[in-house]
């Protein structure tokens, strides 16, 4: 834990207790504050309750006592309208942040300038964040990693010289970090997203720019137009003892962090295209296929390199990642079949991603069905030999598939990833591969996509025992 000692003394009212509001509310109080805890949901109010928490109905309080408002990064700040804590807050004076601003407040206080490594982006932000902490572990450091992905910011151990901080930040939780300065900012990509909690692409941009604004050392994507006009605008803003470093995944810079085939490579400002300095390759790291992927790992291999490790220790790091669960996990294999739990494909955008990734694909698909379907992914089903639909989605998905890729209705994921297997084990392939990549959401038969992919998996190793390479397989 990060005890909040910079709010020691003062009181404050915290607004939404789910994990990291409740591990927010447990610093506080470890720093010396006064809090007052509460949330529109009975479950969160039972379970600060019963972590000794105060917990008081805000919308009776009186506000002139508090100094400040914690507020849940899930919580309308703006859009589509300020929640009444926001207002009640706003007509007091009250000032609203969140917990990254805690940290932020606390690292300032203890050891300013203490490393901190923050990421965002609309896509890929939790792989490249998993990937740099991996890479700085790998080497032997001191590595803290949460945020918006695992363990809240406040629950990790406190900031010092020696030790890195990390985090994976949400637009929401940027939203109230005003002053978030990272010694290196990420930011990866930008495409629309969580446009009804921001009004617009323009304002969902600028609040992404902040993280990367403030940043010692800032790595900002050049790929899509928002990321290089913010790039651009940086570049030309810069302090002196700021640094603006392009990093691209689609093609050579003349300065930057860049991907030509499977190497990343770093040319230095004003150096010659011979100077170029190849940092690490991506051939053989099984779990960053794909081009989202080479782009995770070209922004994690800037970090890493900007934290003064040697390329040796970089390219080990990117060899040895074993990837997220259920973002393209390669969960078994079974003779020459790979079996790959993609259950964070909970749309056709992001299974198209997988869809691309791989040749001679047994594809698993289907669940609840979100608007679009899967029409956008019809040039890549050359890539497909056969598909195996489950849940509600199959009916609409088999009207897609119709007269251009093969297709059997299997109703549940378990007999899918059985006929999968049967069949991949007799094709002709050199690497078939059994992807579950489900372009749905997983509500008609699973709580949530950890629940599905973990189904995957458990089928994939009891597969293991029970199928022998040798049934049909050729070696």
């Amino acid at each position: 834990m990060t005890p909040v000692e910079t709010f020691s003394g003062r009181s404050v009212a915290l607004f939404g207790l789910g994990g990291s509001g409740l591990a927010t509310a447990r610093a506080l109080e470890a720093g010396g504050a006064s809090v007052t805890v509460w949330d529109d949901g009975e479950a969160g109010r039972v379970k600060a309750r019963a972590a000794g928490l105060t917990v008081e109905d805000l919308s009776t309080a009186d506000w002139t006592r508090f100094d400040a408002l914690i507020l849940s990064p899930g919580v309308p700040l703006t859009h589509p309208a300020p929640h009444w804590t926001v207002e009640r807050a706003a007509d007091a004076g009250v000032e609203i942040i969140g917990d990254i601003e805690l940290f932020c407040r606390e690292r300032e206080a203890r050891a300013g300038g203490a490393p901190f490594i923050a990421i965002t982006g609309t896509n890929g932000k939790s792989t490249t964040t998993a990937l740099i902490a991996h890479i700085l572990r790998a080497a032997g450091r001191d590595v803290q990693l949460g945020g918006n992905i695992g363990t809240p910011i406040l629950e990790l151990e406190p900031p010092s010289d020696d030790r890195i901080h990390v985090i994976e930040c949400s637009s929401f939780q940027i939203d109230l970090a005003p002053s978030l300065a990272p010694t290196v900012g990420v930011l990866i990509n930008l495409t629309p997203d969580h446009i009804d909690r921001h009004g617009t692409m323009e304002n969902y941009a600028a609040i992404k720019e902040r993280l990367v604004a403030q940043s010692d050392n800032a790595l900002v994507g050049v790929d899509d137009a928002f990321c290089h006009a913010i790039g651009a605008r940086l570049t030309e803003a810069a302090a002196e003892d700021q640094r603006v470093i392009p990093v691209s995944a689609s093609r050579a810079l003349d300065w930057g962090f860049y991907v030509e085939g499977d190497k990343i490579i770093f040319r230095e400002l004003g150096s010659a295209p011979e100077e170029a300095e190849t940092i690490a390759s991506l051939a053989g790291a099984r779990a960053l296929r794909g081009v989202h992927n080479a782009q995770n790992a070209a922004f994690a291999v800037a970090a890493a390199w900007q934290c003064g490790l040697e390329d040796e220790e970089i390219a080990a790091g990117i060899l040895s990642f074993p990837g997220l669960a259920h973002r393209m996990e390669e969960v078994g294999k079974i003779g020459r079949v790979v079996f790959v739990n993609d259950s964070k494909a909970t749309n056709a955008d992001a299974a198209e991603k997988a869809l691309a990734s791989f040749d001679d694909i047994f594809w698993i698909a289907g669940g609840k069905a979100k608007e679009g379907g899967i029409e956008i992914l019809r040039p890549l089903f050359p890539r497909i030999r056969k598909a195996y639909l489950i849940g509600e989605a199959s009916e609409s998905f088999a009207q897609t598939l119709s007269g251009a890729v093969e297709f059997e209705h299997c109703g549940v994921l378990d007999a899918a990833i059985e006929r999968a297997a049967s069949d991949a084990l007799k094709c002709d392939a050199q690497e078939p591969v059994v992807l579950l990549s489900p372009a749905c959401a997983s509500y008609d038969q699973f709580t949530n996509f950890e629940a599905r992919g973990d189904a995957f998996r458990n089928v994939v190793r009891a597969l293991q025992i029970t199928l022998a390479p040798s049934r049909g397989a050729k070696s």
